[in-house]
């Protein structure tokens, strides 16, 4: 008897799609956390002050910069609760998870849309220098813009 492939393919199809399953899991409970730690002091009431200051500069500015420094204290916080930040870990991007950078990408591109010259691909390029990200993995993230239309 020849070897009919479909039983595997199907049992194949399957276990793919229990994986994609389990991570779609772990992203619903990601969105519904995302950022939950500026909610709560010492993050909020910084975040308060800073929010409104940060829409009207250039994300990367020298403004910016400014600004960040009025947020030390919020932003080490959060960077400790947040995981996908790559100021968490000690080694950035290099100690995320897959997770941890789908995150990041789309709280990104939530940040583009709070300022008022916010733009995807502008983020990318500074973020690559910022955090030392390699070309691949930015042109993943262009491609990703890309399909979703941005």
């Amino acid at each position: 008897m020849q070897y009919d492939s479909k039983a595997d393919t199907l049992q194949h199809i399957k276990r793919v799609n229990e994986l994609l399953m389990t991570a779609v899991s772990e992203l619903l409970i990601r969105a519904g956390k995302h950022d939950n730690s500026k909610l709560e002091s010492p993050e909020k009431e910084l975040f308060d002050e800073y929010t409104p200051k940060l829409k009207h500069c250039t994300y990367g500015s020298d403004e910016y910069k400014e600004f960040l420094k009025g947020l030390k204290v919020a932003l080490d916080h959060h960077y400790a609760q947040n995981s996908h930040h790559p100021e968490h870990f000690e080694n950035g991007v290099n100690g995320f998870d897959l997770f941890d950078l789908i995150e990041m990408f789309f709280d990104w591109k939530a940040a583009t849309e709070r300022h008022n010259d916010g733009d995807i691909r502008k983020s990318i390029g500074i973020n690559k220098e910022r955090f030392g990200i390699s070309e691949q993995l930015c042109d993943i993230f262009r491609n990703t813009a890309d399909r979703m239309g941005w």
